[in-house]
């Protein structure tokens, strides 16, 4: 049985992205950097939103994200990636697969039968369902030192307390924060 894994940044203030969708706030040093390409080489299948899949699709596989980020890059596009949704229905981005419907019956049975671990990016609306029904296994959750005012939660909408252990910290010369919780349903 794999795990299921949140992994996001968000402002001081709780957001993961602004009002206007940006996440250009997002303090990414060469620690980050090294972080997320260890992160990428455990070799999780990346679950996304369809709003989360389509930024990303059209940044990673781009050569200014090659020439900026060629570990990241090569990372996110060998990466096998999973993008629920009930509305997209090609991709252009190598390695993903689309699912739509009842994604909570078709998560749990990825979970039971995979070997491995899944790891969520972005996607508030996606984690707040996969929280709500009790699928998601650890968080991971970079805290940026930049307060923007306002922006979307990524859990915005939860219906029930959701409570976490803290298993682990890591902080960076950036003053960004890496808290690591494990869920306890």
């Amino acid at each position: 049985m794999s795990k299921l894994n949140v992994f996001n940044f968000i402002s001081l203030d709780g957001y993961y992205k602004d009002l206007d969708g940006i996440i250009n706030w997002h303090r990414h040093g060469k620690e980050e950097e090294e972080f997320s390409i260890q992160s990428l080489r455990q070799g999780n299948i990346l679950l996304l939103g369809r709003v989360t899949y389509e930024m990303m699709a059209s940044w990673w596989p781009s050569q200014n994200a090659v020439n900026s980020m060629p570990d990241i890059a090569n990372g996110m596009n060998k990466a096998e990636k999973i993008v629920c949704s009930n509305t997209l229905q090609i991709s252009n981005w190598k390695n993903t697969q689309i699912i739509s419907g009842d994604i909570l019956t078709q998560i749990a049975e990825l979970k039971e039968k995979s070997s491995k671990n899944i790891t969520i990016l972005g996607s508030g609306k996606l984690t707040t369902q996969l929280a709500e029904a009790g699928l998601i296994d650890t968080y991971q959750i970079m805290i940026d030192p930049v307060a923007i005012g306002e922006g979307s939660s990524i859990f915005k909408g939860l219906q029930r307390q959701l409570n976490l252990k803290l298993t682990d910290t890591n902080s960076f010369k950036t003053g960004t924060v890496l808290l690591s919780y494990e869920a306890i349903y």
